[in-house]
């Protein structure tokens, strides 16, 4: 009934379910849940440098490809720039260095992962920081790193490049400088938060939209990242989304995740959970109505929904999203 993928301009198209990885751990969670996701249907697998599971997804991946389960032209890969490799001169080492760990020869998408950088200290140190909070580098320089990213679809080793938690200014700057424009755009969207004004800069460029955190991110509650705590909007109980899930005989997640594919939006949940993995993809067999829509959009608290906020230090970097 829905459209299975969302495609770039340069035609190129992109599974709008994929896993998520940020969270997963342990190498046995992670080969678990890439073997349930690849037998429930997944194709789209969403990581970074900074989620450390580069190689726990690649060895699940090429595990698949040898038994015959998927072909790597039928994958989507995703993985992104880490904040201490926000230097023209560290981007391709560090694509390399994913591609290495992923067991791939390329990515369909390299994104830079945030508009910021931190000191580099070394290649394994991903969060330098000092009396709790992240030592930033203020020389970041956005056009300068993205067009060293154009340069890594030029050598075929990502099939495109793009953006992720960029302000609307942060993108109209890139798109003035862009000889190869962003593809996607990777942002926080769930109900609470649509993120509307981001959104909109992005489609005024062509630049399509994923959404992290569709379901307000769960798997927050007690995650310690750093030794910060998350707050976790709590959409599965929000009376509206729960009434329209009985009326369709879904699930609650089912409603927020089709409700954003519905707005032409790709969603990246996270599970390890073989039930729940199938739950989240198997979203496109039904429509929400014009009303169900009304409902949903006027769940929105704008700024106040955001649920990922500015962390110790980031103010002290002129490219603060927030």
């Amino acid at each position: 009934m829905g459209k299975d993928y969302i495609e770039f301009y340069n035609k190129q198209r992109m599974p709008i379910v994929g896993l998520g990885m940020w969270q997963a751990d342990s190498a046995e969670e992670i080969h678990r849940a890439v073997e349930a996701a690849i037998d429930a249907g997944y194709r789209h697998f969403d990581t970074a440098t900074l989620y450390k599971n580069e190689a726990g997804l690649g060895h699940g991946l090429k595990k698949a490809i040898d038994a015959g389960k998927v072909k790597r032209e039928d994958l989507f890969i995703v993985t992104k720039l880490p904040w201490h490799a926000m230097d023209p001169s560290k981007v391709n080492r560090f694509l390399k260095e994913s591609l290495r760990k992923l067991q791939l020869d390329y990515v369909d998408l390299y994104l830079v992962h945030w508009p910021l950088g931190v000191k580099y200290v070394s290649d394994e140190e991903l969060i330098p920081m000092k009396d709790g909070r992240f030592l930033m580098d203020p020389t970041t320089d956005l056009e300068a790193v993205w067009k060293v990213m154009e340069d890594q679809v030029r050598l075929g080793l990502a099939k495109s490049v793009g953006i992720s938690n960029f302000t609307p200014s942060q993108v109209e700057r890139i798109m003035k400088i862009a000889k190869i424009a962003p593809t996607n755009h990777q942002i926080e969207v769930h109900a609470y938060f649509q993120n509307t004004e981001w959104i909109e800069v992005s489609k005024k460029h062509n630049i399509t939209v994923c959404a992290y955190g569709p379901l307000g991110s769960p798997g927050r509650k007690g995650y310690d990242f750093n030794g910060l705590a998350y707050y976790v909007p709590p959409l599965f109980e929000d009376p509206i989304v729960v009434e329209i899930a009985k009326k369709h005989g879904k699930t609650p997640a089912q409603v927020l995740l089709r409700f954003l594919t519905q707005l032409g939006v790709a969603v990246i949940p996270k599970s390890t959970n073989p039930n729940r993995l199938r739950e989240n993809i198997n979203i496109l067999d039904f429509e929400l109505t014009p009303s169900d829509l009304t409902e949903l959009k006027a769940l929105d608290k704008g700024d106040a929904g955001r649920s990922f906020h500015s962390l110790p230090g980031f103010q002290d970097h002129p490219e603060c999203p927030f």
